[in-house]
């Protein structure tokens, strides 16, 4: 016991000597080097997790620079999404499957909008190529030279946003030739802008119905040239893609036109997207009165037969250069279909082609050209001709003289009256 309470009397004393070292006692000198110990440790993980803030940072400041914008709630990556059938909703929906870090969203570069008031001079009235319900088209020139024209959707009650996302997923990664290019797209606050490639030569409603002088510059040969154009590109949308693209909306004024006449359809703000396990879906009914199939009108059952349809009108519009509803004209003709139908039913097709082309078309060409408007209005939508077919119809030569003569097969068709919407 003794021996213990010497031993343990000793330590006490030993800690409270005092240490070369400035004079310190020696537990002062053990807490200070503590301390230190403590502090260098957190700093070692102060330093350790900001480090890996910094890398983060880097690594989003990489994917928003250039081409490749942040991802947000507005905007998702096109390349790695999957498209996917709700059957309780009969709508298509978008899923995400991939990472942020995907160095490619494969449909277009992010726009500040910044750079775009710049392209359009602010905007300006003078650089305006079209406007509508939807927003208004400017013509943009962006720094590295290149022309655009820019959509800039009205925010009518978030309409902007849908038809922004519905432009995205329908025509977001589609590069065909008689399609109009979506180059890139701004998503700035509540700004939704869309930029598109720049087609040079106006539309086709402008050239069909504007003030063209006497003669029309766009012979039966370049009508035919725009009709085939325009129904590649309906192909491509209702055949060669997976899930197809119903456009909605297939006008005269929706078809652009290049300085070598070449169709590019454009403004897929009403398009919908319908999967190979569906043969309609069923919508509210949008588009643009004279051009709407009469099934759709009726039901807002909606599918590729009512493109057809709609092409339909288009090329008779091709044909005689008159407007679907035209209510300066006498009654008999104010409807074009009905006018169409009843002159094609009383063998004066010929008299059905527009007066300001100068050169008449073969009876063989004209002929089938009418036979396939007829077609595609069958108010029989399985009996609509597809996209393709008629694509080969309008360019194979021995149509639709094989084995029949035309005028049976027009007559058949016309035993059922169609009115468009």
């Amino acid at each position: 016991m003794a021996a213990s309470a010497t031993s343990t009397g000793g330590a006490l004393p030993e800690l409270t000597n005092r240490t070369p070292l400035l004079g310190l006692k020696l537990y002062v000198l053990l807490l200070i080097v503590a301390l230190i110990v403590i502090a260098t440790v957190v700093l070692i993980l102060v330093f350790v997790r900001r480090s890996r803030s910094s890398k983060k940072r880097k690594m989003r400041v990489k994917h928003s620079s250039g081409a490749i914008p942040l991802v947000s709630k507005e905007i998702v990556e096109v390349n790695t999404l999957e498209l996917k059938i709700d059957p309780k909703k009969k709508e298509v929906e978008m899923e995400e499957s991939a990472s942020v870090e995907s160095p490619n969203i494969g449909w277009g570069r992010w726009y500040s909008l910044k750079e775009l008031e710049n392209a359009t001079e602010g905007f300006a009235e003078q650089n305006v190529i079209g406007e509508g319900g939807y927003g208004i088209v400017y013509k943009g020139i962006l720094m590295d030279g290149s022309v655009v024209a820019v959509k800039n959707l009205l925010n009518n009650k978030g309409q902007a946003e849908k038809e922004f996302k519905v432009e995205v997923e329908a025509i977001g990664k589609v590069k065909h030739k008689n399609l109009v290019g979506l180059v890139g797209y701004c998503a700035e606050g509540a700004q939704r802008m869309l930029v598109y490639e720049y087609v040079d030569n106006g539309t086709l409603e402008q050239w069909l119905h504007g003030d063209v002088g006497p003669a029309s510059p766009l012979t039966w040969d370049i009508r035919m040239k725009i009709a085939v154009g325009t129904a590649k590109g309906l192909a491509y949308l209702h055949e060669g893609l997976e899930p197809k693209v119903v456009h909605r909306d297939v006008k005269s004024s929706n078809i652009l036109l290049d300085k070598k006449w070449n169709a590019k359809v454009s403004d897929f703000g009403l398009a919908k997207l319908l999967g190979s396990e569906k043969s309609y879906v069923t919508t509210r009914v949008m588009g643009t009165f004279g051009y709407v199939s009469p099934e759709y009108a009726s039901t807002g059952m909606l599918n590729e037969g009512s493109d057809v349809y709609s092409f339909g009108i288009l090329l008779m519009e091709l044909i005689t250069g008159r407007s679907p509803i035209d209510y300066s004209r006498p009654p008999g003709e104010m409807n074009l279909v009905d006018w169409f139908k009843g002159m094609v039913a009383s063998r004066h097709g010929d008299e059905l082609v527009d007066p300001l082309i100068d050169i008449q078309p073969s009876p063989r060409s004209l002929k089938r050209a009418l036979l396939v408007c007829l077609r595609c209005i069958d108010l029989d939508v399985s009996k609509r001709p597809k996209m393709g077919q008629i694509v080969h119809m309008l360019e194979a030569d021995d149509f639709p003289f094989r084995s029949v003569s035309p005028m049976p097969c027009l007559a058949s068709v016309l035993q059922d009256k169609t009115k468009p919407m």
